[in-house]
């Protein structure tokens, strides 16, 4: 027997070895192969339908790691005055921004990205860190910035800052316009004047576009437009830039010369209501506006309410034409230069004596119109008034104007009336004022003010144009010899008119500050433009009637609106005073050269006209006097 047949096994029994099996290489290696054969075609499997048949799930995820949706910024529209000069525009800047969670992993390069922005290296790192687990900051101060400011920083190459194209506002009359105009904010939306009232107008809608970012933020693919940008629509204003810009002017310059602290124009188109300019002292430059001196940015022309003092006169002297109660012939005893009125005064400058009507508006006096008012009653006065707008927004659209205080007759006082007459205990703006005379200068027709060109107004006959027209001749005499207003004569043109001088309200009562109106229409024959000039608490210290507005505003409404005549090519009235004046110039400058003096010459009409336009000739005064 062959024991090696048997192995004892652990429990002590013999077992009987197994025979070992035969190793076949080939089909092993066909079974590994078909294996991994099958995996790969799993796998292709599963790769076309994440990708082609069932992507939608990881699509989503990739996009949302590496898809924006981007804005494409819309240009605002552009301002311009009525004829096509730019007064606001929208120019390409550029805003740098960051990805706080690219920047916050280099924080080596903060201190040259501070340097080269001019932020302190404090705040920019309060700033990136704060927002650490953002992906997106603007940098401060750095939006909308000029295109070489943002490239310098870019070039730079600090990992996680980045620029977009954006729109800044610019205003390129800067604050001869500023009230006008307004300002936007840093998205561009108005905040003030026009830029608020017309924001949707100017607007624009802004458009989106769909793009893929890398890891490190940058636009690495345009995908798709989702919307196109609108931009805004453009604007053409009333406005004269020319006529604007000689208003400021002027206007600071009185109130250099008079050492006020304030002062408004406004100038209307008669026919149209058309605003043709707008001026307020202080100013601002709306091209950088910040938070201080808030004060400047009120427009004091539509916001600020005043008693208009003796501007007053001509409504009062028209409500008694238009009931009949007076004449232009009637006579009022004026004597001893004073009446009564409640426990107080009406007073004149002087005791002028017995005046007619139209001596009541030439010598501007009180007594005069208290004296007309106390005809009429109290209801007939007070919807006579508000017809003329006071009391009431003059309907322009301006953002934050004012309706004026223009109390109803039941809140009356024994004294309101009589002082109402002369321009006191009733509230209007500058606005309103240039208002109310283009409505005399219209022949009685009011139209509402706009800032648009061809916008025409609501438009209503508020006294008839016999009235009016009868107002207007007698303001005629306040610019001529012996007036109130001389200072405000323009060589070649009949300037009507109305000086006042109001008290300033204070506690309760009266101080010895002033505000200085003059308000008038100009030609005469067929009124053009009316202006209204305010100048707020003129020196006193002078005495007398330096600080009157026969004195102060009047000369600021001459040379306004001698300007504003030859600007707008409007044709002489007054061709005989003209040529009286160029005769005088003329032998004066032949005495001086020793020649002959010429006889005064008669030429016609047309190219006296033409003559007057093309020549700049400084308007003469006559003495007389001022309130």
């Amino acid at each position: 027997m062959n024991f090696r047949k048997f192995i004892k096994a652990g429990d002590g029994h013999a077992k009987k070895p197994r025979k070992r099996a035969q190793f076949d290489l080939r089909l092993r290696l066909m079974l590994v192969g078909g294996a991994l054969g099958l995996g790969a075609v799993a796998l292709v499997g599963r790769a076309v339908d994440l990708q082609l048949i069932d992507n939608a799930f990881y699509q989503q995820k990739a996009d949302a790691r590496f898809r924006r949706e981007v804005p494409i910024p819309a240009s605002r529209g552009m301002i311009t005055d009525r004829n096509g000069e730019p007064l606001a525009i929208s120019s390409p800047v550029e805003s740098l921004w960051a990805n706080p969670q690219e920047l916050s992993k280099h924080p080596d390069r903060l201190p040259e990205l501070a340097q080269a922005t001019g932020l302190p290296l404090e705040e920019l790192s309060r700033a990136v860190s704060q927002r650490a687990d953002k992906e997106f900051m603007y940098l401060p101060r750095h939006r909308r910035i000029s295109p070489v400011a943002a490239k310098r920083v870019l070039d730079l190459g600090v990992p996680g800052v980045f620029s977009q194209r954006e729109y800044r506002r610019f205003y390129p009359q800067g604050e001869a316009v500023s009230h006008v105009l307004g300002f936007t904010n840093i998205d561009d939306n108005g905040q003030e004047g026009v830029e608020l009232a017309f924001d949707e107008w100017l607007a624009g809608k802004p458009g989106a576009q769909n793009v893929i970012r890398d890891r490190h933020g940058r636009i690495v693919e345009h995908v798709s437009l989702v919307r196109a940008a609108e931009p805004g629509k453009d604007l053409v204003l009333s406005i004269d830039r020319r006529i604007q810009f000689l208003a400021h002017r002027e206007l600071r310059r009185a109130l250099e010369e008079t050492g006020a602290s304030a002062g408004s124009i406004v100038v209307l188109e008669v026919a149209t209501g058309e605003v043709l300019a707008m001026a307020n002292l202080p100013t601002y430059n709306n091209n950088r506006v910040t938070g201080e001196n808030r004060d400047a940015h009120r427009n004091r022309a539509v916001t600020d309410l005043l008693e208009p003092g003796s501007t007053m006169k001509p409504i009062t002297v028209a409500a008694a034409l238009e009931k009949g109660v007076i004449t232009p012939a009637s006579t009022f005893n004026t004597s001893p230069g004073w009446i009564p009125n409640g426990r107080f005064r009406t007073s004149d400058f002087r005791n002028y004596g017995v005046l007619d009507t139209t001596g009541i508006i030439t010598k501007s006096s009180n007594v005069g119109s208290a004296m007309i008012v106390h005809k009429l009653e109290n209801q007939y006065f007070y919807d006579f008034v508000r017809s003329f707008g006071y009391g009431q927004s003059t309907g322009s659209g301006f953002p934050g104007e004012a309706a004026g205080l223009f109390p109803d007759p039941s809140r009356w006082s024994g004294t309101s009336k009589q002082g109402m007459s002369y321009g006191y205990g009733l509230s209007v703006t500058p606005m309103q004022i240039a208002h109310a005379y283009a409505t005399l200068g219209n022949h009685g027709r009011s139209i509402a003010p706009t800032f648009v060109k061809g916008h025409a107004g609501e438009s209503r006959q508020v006294v008839s144009a016999a009235v009016a027209d009868e107002v207007v001749r007698m303001m005629q005499t306040v610019t001529e010899p012996g007036g109130t207003g001389t200072r405000a004569a323009i060589l070649g043109y009949h300037v009507a008119g109305k000086s006042g001088t109001a008290r300033k309200a204070s506690g309760g009562g009266y101080a010895r500050r002033y505000l200085a109106f003059f308000a008038g229409l100009v030609p005469v024959e067929n009124p053009r433009f009316a202006m209204a000039v305010v100048i707020d608490d003129p020196d006193t210290s002078k005495g007398g009637s330096t600080y009157g507005g026969g004195y102060v505003s009047a000369p600021v409404f001459q040379r306004v609106m001698d300007g504003a005549l030859r600007l707008m090519d409007v044709p002489p009235d007054d061709i005989d005073t003209w040529l009286a004046a160029q005769a005088t110039a003329d032998a004066k400058r032949a005495r001086e050269q020793g020649r002959a003096v010429p006889a005064p010459a008669t030429p016609a009409v047309a190219p006296v006209v033409s003559a007057v336009q093309s020549t700049p000739v400084a308007a003469t005064h006559v003495a007389g006097g001022q309130r």
